[in-house]
């Protein structure tokens, strides 16, 4: 599936667009016929060396040489495993270390990245028309993405081709068209999953992708890039939207088609605003954790009539094409409509599992009886349930998980490594809203209230930005609930938050 839905129309599309705009980079326009070129160069560059395991870093900046490297690896037959260039080195080593990866590609001019080979992508001498295709199994691994761990340490989710090739194949079912003609937006990280979906989609059809700078502020530039090129196609976060949200009278795009809402839970009364920017766009809210590739349930937006809700959030949906949902009890039996337990899903775009992390594994994915057949599902930690049209409502977190600018958090994380610089005084992660309703975190500490300059110092070590917290309160002792355990609900209240 990974050849017949993302390397073959891939390639297809070079061959008949290559005279076409394939990406805009920070205003600079690339061709297709200019893009294989350094996709053929990388590729060469990389078939020279040993590449291990088959894991390959690549430092994802915004460039293109970077997406030429992620289409360079999967036609060599590798998984890529992307670094982030701001996060933390501390962190980037950790996730090489983890993912035994011994090759990196890095397009800076001097790579940060020790003890590693790398190659430098945009120091390589251009070779056309050298791009093959690697014959591998369906199950060897496409990319593994690592997020956020309660132990301190990233875990990796690992996706294969034939994950992906399942995705794409669900997606287009879903009754979306994109040509040649579509200017399509990619405004999320390369080491969030909904970013592989957002260049893919253009790539493989022969449209052209645009992009975000690192040093530009997010809701600012997709403002300006609707506006000077009429995007038709694009995935956001409401979060992002919220921003905007200031400048919902002067923005009108009537150029965009599709609008995909995902990442995070989306509030009806903003899309309900949001809809009136974008009079001709169809608007979908897409659900779906990196476990389950990308997305797995999705809602179109009805304009002018009654969308279902839960709280102000917009329903999730039906599973897509190929993916299977059931809602379990807390003895792992399935439930009726109209009673909430927790969200599974199963199906070929569900993830083979976590990266060497097998007591991960075992918490996390299950067999049952499910249609007549035993299927293997994962426990995504929503709470949720049907209604009796068969949508699924989303309730909200079963853990102590959070998503920020679209990110997964484990509060564990960043709580082990604020106990780690206190040496053992308590620290609890907290999520709040701001003025704009966005939601951000705030570190509680144990203690007397003291200067917070070295904790920040020290966090910004170990932890990328959206983990960062955005500020820090005190207590001089933590309540206890009547398990003895620190009352998180009892804290949220004596703060405000």
């Amino acid at each position: 599936m990974f050849e017949e839905y993302i390397l073959n129309p891939f390639l297809n599309a070079v061959k008949q667009f290559g005279n076409r705009n394939a990406f805009c980079i920070d205003g600079k326009f690339h061709t297709y016929n200019e893009f294989a070129g350094y996709v053929s160069t990388i590729q060469h560059a990389l078939s020279l060396k040993k590449a291990g395991n088959g894991n390959i870093g690549i430092v994802v900046n915004d460039d293109i040489e970077t997406y030429a490297s992620i289409w360079a690896v999967w036609l060599q037959g590798y998984a890529y495993v992307p670094l982030h260039p701001i996060q933390p080195i501390e962190r980037s080593q950790e996730i090489i270390q983890q993912a035994e990866i011994t090759i990196v590609i890095d397009s800076s001019s001097q790579s940060k990245i020790t003890g590693t080979d790398i190659i430098l992508s945009s120091e390589l001498e251009i070779i056309s028309d050298l791009i093959t295709v690697v014959e591998t199994s369906p199950d060897s691994l496409a990319y593994i993405l690592f997020t956020s761990g309660s132990t301190g340490k990233p875990k990796g989710v690992m996706i294969s081709r034939k994950n992906v090739g399942a995705f794409m194949r669900s997606f287009w079912q879903t009754g979306f068209k994109v040509s040649e003609e579509d200017r399509c937006l990619q405004s999320f990280d390369l080491t969030f999953d909904v970013s592989v979906q957002s260049f893919i989609v253009p790539l493989t059809r022969g449209a052209c992708t645009y992009t975000i700078p690192h040093d530009q502020i997010k809701y600012s530039y997709v403002y300006g890039l609707l506006e000077d090129h009429k995007l038709t196609f694009g995935a956001m976060a409401p979060s992002m939207i919220r921003y905007l949200r200031p400048y919902f009278n002067e923005i009108e795009a009537p150029s965009l088609r599709y609008n995909i809402l995902t990442a995070e839970a989306s509030p009806l009364d903003l899309v309900d605003e949001w809809a009136n920017c974008i009079p001709n766009a169809d608007i979908y809210d897409f659900y779906g954790p990196t476990e389950a590739t990308i997305y797995c349930t999705y809602q179109k937006y009805n304009r002018g009539k009654d969308n279902k809700q839960l709280n102000g959030m917009l329903s999730i949906g039906k599973a897509m094409p190929g993916v299977e949902a059931i809602i379990i009890d807390d003895d792992g039996k399935p439930l009726p409509a109209n009673q909430k337990g927790e969200l599974c899903v199963s199906g070929d775009q569900l993830t083979p599992g976590y990266w060497n992390n097998p007591e991960k594994n075992k918490s996390s994915f299950f067999e049952t009886i499910h249609n007549g057949k035993t299927e293997r599902f994962y426990k995504t930690g929503d709470s949720c349930y049907f209604d009796d049209d068969g949508d699924i409502m989303l309730s909200g977190r079963l853990d102590h998980q959070v998503k920020i600018q679209g990110f997964r958090i484990e509060l564990g994380e960043i709580e082990y490594h604020a106990r780690e610089y206190f040496k053992g005084r308590n620290a609890v992660a907290m999520a709040t809203g701001n003025n704009v309703g966005n939601t951000i975190l705030i570190l509680v500490i144990e203690g007397k209230e003291s200067n917070t300059d070295g904790i920040l110092s020290y966090l910004k070590t170990k932890l990328p930005p959206y983990m960062i917290p955005s500020g820090f309160r005190f207590i001089e002792q933590f309540p206890l609930n009547a398990s003895s355990k620190v009352d998180r609900i009892k804290i949220k209240s004596l703060l405000n938050l």
